[in-house]
């Protein structure tokens, strides 16, 4: 692994991890002194950061971690819902016994995760089973649009689950049945509105929430909430 791919790899990380929350500067000095390089790595990392959505710059204060914003992650989450529906739909007969097999012991991973409150292995893993759905589906272009569309969410991605913490559950126990209608060969609409539903329903949970707060006086954003279940 090259420096620069280090230091894309290392920051986008601390990025995702909320070590370098929304709004945080990135000076490039500090950061190439912390990562052991020059400061050429560490521009040509943000610059590529800054262009999948991670980072901004601002006049006078150069490169900052890019702010959450609500109404981005409900707008990625909406067109995610449409495209993995029809996507898991797709791919939902290619499915092996033991591609069925590793989504249930994915979705077991998810549970012990929540039970321990490991709220980045819990999104992590749910990424994880949604991809291992998708993958399968034979529409090339339709898989580059959802990797396409789970980067940028990336970018404003944070556990739902801390903000609206029964979508953890909730989401488990949706993932089992999609697993069910998956292994029972249900028809390819069913399939896809549970999936796209399963999507909707976290959109809905994170409004009714915001708007909760929002009466008490509360401003919450994506920042302590978007991941998605």
């Amino acid at each position: 692994m090259n420096k620069q791919e280090h230091a894309y790899r290392v920051i986008r990380g601390r990025i995702l991890d909320g070590t370098y929350g929304p709004g945080y500067r990135l000076v490039m000095d500090t950061v190439a002194d912390e990562l052991q390089v020059s400061t050429v790595p560490v521009r040509e990392a943000i610059r590529r950061l800054e262009a999948e959505g991670f980072v901004v710059y601002r006049p006078n204060a150069g490169a900052q971690v890019a702010p959450a914003d609500a109404d981005v992650w409900e707008s990625a989450m909406t067109v995610l819902a449409v495209l993995e529906g029809y996507a898991t739909a797709l791919a939902a007969s290619r499915l092996t016994p033991l591609d069925i097999s590793g989504l249930r012991a994915v979705n077991t991973q998810m549970a012990e995760a929540m039970q321990r409150t490991d709220v980045l292995a819990f999104s992590r893993l749910n990424q994880q089973f949604h991809a291992e759905i998708f993958e399968h589906c034979p529409n090339s272009h339709l898989v580059d649009l959802l990797h396409d569309t789970n980067s940028r969410l990336d970018a404003v991605r944070r556990t739902v689950f801390t903000h609206i913490p029964y979508r953890g559950l909730s989401s488990i126990e949706e993932h089992a049945h999609l697993i069910d209608l998956i292994e029972s060969g249900a028809a390819a609409d069913e399939i896809e509105a549970a999936a796209r539903e399963h999507k909707l329903r976290t959109v809905e949970a994170f409004r009714h929430r915001q708007a909760e707060h929002e009466l008490a006086g509360l401003t919450p954003s994506v920042a302590a909430a978007g991941g998605e279940p």
